[in-house]
């Protein structure tokens, strides 16, 4: 379902977010503990942050990751002293990448938090981006990347949206895996914000190099990457992008792998989980995957990710090391200096909030520099190129190190 039908679902959904939020009190703020002032989610002891996340859907396995690690920086934060003078509480909720379930965990949610540290699904933030600009102007950081999301002072992607990412991706498979000029270049998407968002990426980067893009448009629903495979090997294609889940991903490396396509393959930041070295795919992800991230991976030897990898395992030693892990910590890590920046001004409203991440020009979590200065730009314009890697603590190790590439750097939108 597009942004634009999950629109129309708002009708509804608004009408609940406006009769529920006159619970939550005074817009405007009042004056509490340590003289600061206080919005919704906020009380003298607490700030309540909300994450709409997928523990049952397509990215069941990231979403996983990705929630248990801002549960790990909201205890460490608390372990802390809080924020504030605060403790950190996480309210969860699973919407499985159902789009009627985003809608209606958003908004029942939306009155009961400061912001959201998480929610996953481009389409689904795009869907309710007017609602959230116009009526409910609380901070999201979202674990999705479209462009569309960009120009919105409430919604603020953390890194690389996907048309950059995809740019530098190609970037990488022509500098350093034989990919030319006249080559065609096949790019398996999701329809909807994220893959459409993408496949302007591959689009730039074909007028700019006179690549011929073969595109092949998937459902999140389609699994079984044959047919795709089947077209681009007809087609002649010498690499080739995917903008869609895990599970896609290793279908259409493995198929392709089994039927003589053996051309480097690369992924957004969404399509890959080291959870797949274990199936039937997984020699094939090594031996010519790759995927393009906006972070260091949890495996790098950085003090970061490092210090990161060991804090995860030692709060849930069951649970593999993947970089949803990076993803959740490194969003609330920002939501959380922006927490302290709006304290020292003592304004805790969601306003308060918001003006204090603008002042954000060079955070550093650990895992590279973002500039949350201006909201019709990504953090970032960065990537880092990582292949997966059975022996690699986290299933991934780095081939190129976080970099922007001229294409990224000069690249306008329409």
């Amino acid at each position: 379902m597009t942004a634009a039908v999950l629109a129309a679902l708002l009708a509804v959904g608004g009408a609940a977010g406006c009769s529920s939020k006159a619970k939550t009190g005074d817009e405007g703020g009042k004056e509490g503990a340590g003289g600061v002032k206080a919005g919704p989610g906020v009380t003298d002891k607490k700030i309540t942050l909300g994450a709409l996340t997928d523990m049952t859907g397509v990215y069941a396995t990231l979403g996983k990751s990705v929630t248990q690690a801002e549960q790990l920086w909201v205890k460490q934060t608390n372990a802390e002293g809080g924020i504030c003078g605060r403790d950190l509480e996480l309210k969860v909720r699973d919407h499985g990448y159902d789009p009627q379930r985003a809608l209606a965990t958003y908004t029942e949610l939306e009155p009961e938090v400061l912001g959201f540290s998480e929610f996953i699904g481009s389409p689904f933030v795009a869907s309710l981006k007017q609602r959230i600009d116009g009526q409910d102007k609380a901070l999201v950081i979202p674990q999705a990347w479209s462009a569309s999301l960009l120009g919105s002072p409430y919604i603020r992607v953390l890194g690389t949206t996907y048309d950059i990412e995809t740019i530098n991706a190609i970037d990488f498979l022509m500098k350093e895996k034989g990919l030319k000029k006249g080559d065609k270049l096949g790019h398996v998407y999701f329809e909807g914000d994220y893959g459409e968002n993408a496949l302007a990426g591959s689009q730039h980067m074909a007028k700019e190099t006179g690549l011929k893009i073969v595109e092949q448009k998937i459902k999140p629903t389609d699994n079984d990457m044959s047919a795709q495979v089947s077209a681009l090997k007809k087609a002649g294609v010498k690499a080739i992008v995917i903008s869609a889940g895990p599970r896609q991903a290793a279908s259409l490396v493995g198929v392709a792998a089994a039927t003589g396509l053996k051309v480097p393959v690369i992924g957004n930041n969404s399509a890959y989980a080291p959870q797949l070295l274990a199936t039937e795919a997984g020699p094939a992800l090594e031996a010519m995957y790759y995927v393009a991230t906006p972070a260091l991976p949890i495996g790098d030897k950085a003090e970061g990710p490092a210090k990161l990898a060991a804090d995860y395992a030692k709060a849930y030693p069951k649970d593999p090391l993947d970089n949803g892990v990076v993803a959740g910590w490194t969003a609330a890590a920002a939501f959380g200096e922006a927490l302290k920046r709006a304290c020292a001004d003592k304004d805790l409203t969601r306003e308060g909030v918001d003006k204090a991440l603008l002042t954000m020009n060079d955070f550093e979590s650990g895992f590279g520099p973002q500039n949350f200065s201006d909201p019709k730009q990504p953090s970032s314009l960065e990537s880092v190129i990582i292949k997966p890697d059975k022996k690699a603590k986290g299933g991934s190790s780095v081939v190129r190190g976080s970099e922007a590439s001229e294409a990224a750097a000069s690249f306008t939108r329409n």
